[in-house]
């Protein structure tokens, strides 16, 4: 979904580029009706080829409209915009790099929330500035701060500005640019931000996803509907093992924004969708004891247990097209239901579920011979498709077991759990080198990674000799040292290195320093 951010100086105004009133003639009455063209966005969904195209696009959508041009106004934190870097009480250099025969650097103070920019080696009408960011560095505001050179100056340097806009709930992110007098090229530094809410690996992982939170819809820029509520999971996760509260904003905003979209409640033609999202709303009950949101994980199990029939023995349906039993939407089946019996005093029909669950699955052939799980099964044969065990397909069981645990202290379901985790976390294919790895692209695979160190994380903290500390402690250490840039992004392969980012890959991120807390 594009987020349309104004670029603008907070020393030059707008310039406004006229439209036009011409129109199109019309198409002669004979002429059909072009067809339709479906826009996909984090609204549009065509996985299942199956499904029917009015299943594709939610009927309601929170507004994306731009907010009208404005010139910029001074952000004021602690401080507003423009203050004296003199006046600062802890300076470092966050990066320094060359601009042909003079260097650029940026200087932050970290109490202040502040940076600024300065020029050396150079000489009279160098000019120099910062650009700062609130969508990870997809657009910018040029030019703050704007100054030269005065004569008699080997170097030179910008007014303080904030990274962050706090009243406008934006997250930002700055940088340092020259330009030599007499020279039309610009050298800028990286992206860079302050260590306020940025303390540690976690903490930054976190706040840089952040900055692709679409405070109008809700939902996460550059990915997609079930994507968003493993995002939105992993900010509620970071909130309650890292202690910053400070987007906790997020939850109520997703949740009122998106409540009707699709068919309400948080319901689509996907039932792992929905449950991504009913185990978002329970996550979010358990950070602020909201009833809401485990009404809504209600309401969202309720609906896929429609699903559930005696083809192949059991199970639920992917799609309400009911062409296909996965292993996703079966094994979070089971862990959303024993999750809200968990939440839910004297419950005895989600524990049912759960319990009827997970019988199924384990003996729905979709646990291969190595104890991995594959995508799901032929419907024609109800057999094992063979297809890929990807990342997340080992990582939901044993988070599954362990809520099952949880709920009827059957020391089996760890057990089990422990197995699977065994083979997943000591894989070849899965872990070449011994770094976590999902051999593929498109908007829904750098997702995965993240939703199964999740489970193995919540595994880990259910036994007392947290056997896998060490595999996620290297799975994290290894993410931070080469798939990492100076804004605190990651990419898809852990083990590097970097080249983009975005919210799903993002979030995988902040799941793994999450899980390796």
């Amino acid at each position: 979904m594009l987020n349309i951010v104004v670029q603008a100086s907070l020393l030059l105004s707008l310039m406004t580029v006229p439209g036009t009133s011409a129109t199109a003639p019309p198409e002669p009455a004979s002429a059909p009706p072009p067809p339709a063209v479906a826009l996909c966005d984090s609204y549009c969904d065509d996985r299942d080829p199956f499904l029917p195209p009015s299943a594709h696009r939610s009927r309601t959508r929170p507004t994306t409209a731009a907010a009208p041009p404005t010139v910029l106004a001074p952000i004021c934190n602690i401080h507003c915009d423009g203050r004296d870097p003199a006046l600062s009480a802890g300076e470092r250099v966050a990066q320094s790099v060359p601009a042909g025969t003079r260097r650029v650097a940026l200087h932050f103070d970290s109490t202040e929330t502040m940076g600024w920019a300065v020029i050396s080696g150079g000489g009279q009408g160098d000019s120099v500035w910062l650009d700062r960011s609130y969508d990870a560095g997809v657009t910018w505001e040029p030019k703050l701060g704007s100054t030269t050179t005065p004569a008699g100056y080997g170097g030179w340097r910008t007014l303080m500005h904030n990274v962050d806009d706090w009243a406008g709930l934006r997250v930002g992110l700055l940088r340092a640019c020259v330009q030599s007098a007499g020279s039309s090229t610009i050298a800028c530094t990286s992206w860079h931000r302050t260590t306020w809410n940025a303390w540690d690996r976690r903490t930054a992982a976190a706040t840089a996803l952040m900055q692709r939170y679409n405070l109008s819809t809700g939902l996460f820029d550059t990915t997609g509907w079930w994507n968003a509520a493993n995002a939105l999971n992993a900010i509620i996760d970071n909130a309650r093992v890292s202690g910053m509260g400070s987007y906790r904003y997020a939850i109520a905003r997703t949740f009122d924004l998106n409540r009707t979209a699709w068919a309400g409640n948080f319901i689509n033609e996907y039932n792992d969708d929905v449950a991504w999202w009913g185990l978002t709303w329970i996550a979010a009950y358990d950070l602020t004891g909201d009833r809401r949101y485990l009404d809504t994980a209600r309401i969202d199990a309720d609906h896929i247990h429609r699903y559930w029939d005696h083809t192949c023995g059991g199970g639920i349906w992917w799609t309400s097209s009911r062409t296909y039993k996965n292993a996703i939407a079966n094994s979070l089946y089971v862990q959303l239901n024993a999750a809200l019996h968990n939440r839910l005093p004297g419950d005895t029909t989600y524990v049912q579920r759960a319990r009827e669950g997970w019988r199924w699955f384990e003996s729905s052939g979709m646990i291969n011979s190595s104890n991995l799980v594959n995508d799901g099964l032929v419907t024609s044969t109800c057999r094992n498709n063979g297809q890929t065990p990807w990342s997340y397909n080992q990582g939901v069981p044993p988070a599954a077991l362990t809520e099952l645990h949880r709920a009827t202290g059957d020391p089996a379901y760890l057990t089990r759990a422990r197995t699977l985790a065994n083979a997943s976390t000591t894989s070849p294919a899965l872990n070449p080198g011994g770094i976590v790895f999902d051999d593929g692209g498109g908007g829904d695979v750098p997702s995965f990674k993240g939703a199964f160190v999740r489970g193995l994380g919540q595994l880990n903290q259910a036994l007392p000799d947290r056997p896998y500390t060490a595999y996620l402690k290297r799975q994290a250490d290894t993410a931070h040292a080469r798939d990492r840039s100076s804004s605190d992004s990651y990419d898809q392969p852990w083990a590097g290195p970097f080249q983009r980012s975005d919210a799903a890959r993002q979030h995988s991120a902040v799941d793994l320093m999450n899980a390796a807390s």
